[in-house]
């Protein structure tokens, strides 16, 4: 793997804005009246991009999946035909492209314009001070993968008894060898997919080589159900057809490892579930999915919520965080708009890399199986619109790389109340190296629940001054307030929220 001029480190909590790739190049083509590919982006989409603040840009779904296998399972599972229906009720076969994790070479698709057309928008992308993600699928490959046919002991084994048997979880290449369709614990087989064998050498060593390979066409990369590959998960899953003398040890720890003795500064982000998130972070990965806290704001678990936010920073700093992605329901749809908006707020002021889907700043409700190459038509939401543009505006500032995060215990504000238990606040201030006469900082404070809530926010009193004023400036709405330093600490400044209400606040000594 080649270092390039990009390789440098990537700020401590990112904000990574995930694209659908082939969906964008056809909206930008249909745009421009002619084929938009990756060497020819418009300037302004670019520049847009960097403008909202993004340091990083995922492109979902770049690599070659044209498996006339594999194209076949997406044009024809009646599961998928389902969700094409509901998510476009006018598409045609045309519109289904395949998954983009059924991946039949690592190589750029050339209808989005090859390997040199990725390098080019890589170039563009570097100069507009960002860094570019892309996917690595290491449980598995489509099952049109050339290893199917030249390599089958790559992948997991199967007899023709088991194809006789259990026809959902094998299939045969076009020489008769029986392979195992790609899988996890809790769900039927993908059967548009092969299993990668990791007690073999030779499955371990493809995958690494794929790995590495993608590593050195961007600055990280995005690894798709990354615990199934821990080594308990896959001898639960595969047992003794592993082998009695597999390899046990971590495949994570050792592709990671060679990645980064190439690349010290390349980001490693594990799509992970199933609380395996601390584990895979001890394996090497620096950013983990935080489903949990997803989960937990989802279903208006707001003491899950708080406690799960005032866990160890360590671990906090190396969480991803997100409302959406390509796999989860629109936020605008799972949430609902009002709602959306202080979930969102909680998600991307703590600390950890923060993930935002495209669409997602416009408050769009459908979410699209991977399998479409086109999207339904949607109207802006303006006011979804303007919250991100503000929120991603704040962002920006630097105490937000730098500072130091706290998650703060909303008291009660006075005597028989209790309905602080719907307010969750963050605050981040300066290093503690930070001159208290110039301080500067927020305090971000959201009400979880449909009903107005009332608390008490006690600040750090290592910050904060008893004897000095502050001015409270909420970055929402532009409301200006001043409290007395004493008070801040104790009883701490009062917050009253309306339903779903919150409050975004700049500080600075009076």
């Amino acid at each position: 793997m080649t270092t390039s001029f990009s390789s440098g480190p990537w700020p401590a909590n990112p904000l990574l804005y995930e694209i659908n790739t082939r969906v964008w190049l056809n909206e930008l083509s249909a745009k421009a009246g002619q084929t938009v590919t990756l060497d020819r982006i418009p300037p302004a989409e670019l520049d847009r991009i960097a403008r909202m603040g993004f340091q990083a840009v995922w492109l979902m779904g770049v690599w070659t999946t044209t498996g006339t296998e594999a194209l076949r399972v997406a044009r024809t599972m009646p599961d998928l035909l389902n969700e094409y229906r509901h998510a476009l009720p006018d598409y045609t076969s045309e519109d289904v492209i395949g998954s983009p994790y059924a991946v039949s070479d690592y190589i750029v698709s050339p209808t989005l314009g090859g390997e040199a057309g990725l390098a080019s928008f890589r170039n563009r992308l570097a100069s507009f001070g960002m860094k570019l993600m892309l996917d690595f699928v290491p449980n598995h490959t489509s099952r049109d993968h050339w290893l199917v046919a030249e390599q089958p002991d790559v992948f997991v084994r199967g007899s023709k008894e088991d194809l006789a048997r259990d026809p959902s979880s094998f299939f045969a290449n076009a020489r008769g060898d029986v392979i195992a369709f790609g899988r996890d614990p809790y769900f039927p087989a993908w059967t548009d997919t092969a299993q990668i064998n990791y007690g073999s050498h030779i499955g371990r060593q493809a995958m690494k080589k794929a790995l590495l390979s993608i590593a050195d066409q961007c600055d990280g990369v995005r690894c798709d159900m990354a615990m199934l590959v821990l080594p308990e998960i896959i001898e639960r899953v595969w047992g003794n057809r592993l082998g009695p003398s597999w390899n046990k040890n971590s495949f994570w720890k050792e592709a990671i490892g060679e990645v980064k003795a190439l690349n010290p500064h390349f980001l490693m982000m594990a799509e992970a579930y199933w609380n395996l998130e601390w584990q895979l972070q001890q394996h090497g990965f620096d950013f983990t999915y935080d489903k949990t806290l997803y989960d937990r704001l989802r279903s208006n678990d707001n003491t899950g919520v708080r406690q799960h936010l005032q866990a160890d920073k360590s671990y906090q700093q190396h969480c991803a965080r997100f409302l959406e992605n390509h796999d989860e329901p629109r936020a605008a749809a799972a949430f609902g708009l009002p709602r959306s908006r202080p979930m969102a707020t909680l998600s991307f002021f703590a600390p950890g890399l923060k993930l935002l889907h495209e669409g997602q700043l416009e408050g769009r409700r459908v979410k699209l199986p991977v399998q479409l190459g086109r999207r339904p038509a949607e109207n802006e939401d303006i006011e979804t619109a303007l919250f991100y543009e503000k929120i991603l505006a704040v962002l920006q500032d630097p105490i937000f790389q730098t500072g130091t995060f706290n998650a703060i215990a909303v008291q009660p504000s006075g005597w028989g109340d209790t309905t602080q238990e719907a307010l969750a606040a963050i605050a981040w201030t300066p290093g503690p190296e930070t001159n208290s006469q110039a301080l500067r900082g927020y305090l971000c404070v959201v009400n979880l629940n449909a009903w107005r809530a009332y608390g008490r926010v006690p600040l750090p009193v290592e910050v904060f001054n008893n004897n000095r004023q502050y001015v409270f400036t909420d970055r929402l709405d532009g409301k200006r307030y001043e409290r007395q330093g004493s008070e801040l600490i104790s009883p701490g400044i009062y917050i009253a929220l309306e339903a779903h209400q919150q409050h975004i606040f700049e500080i600075q000594v009076k």
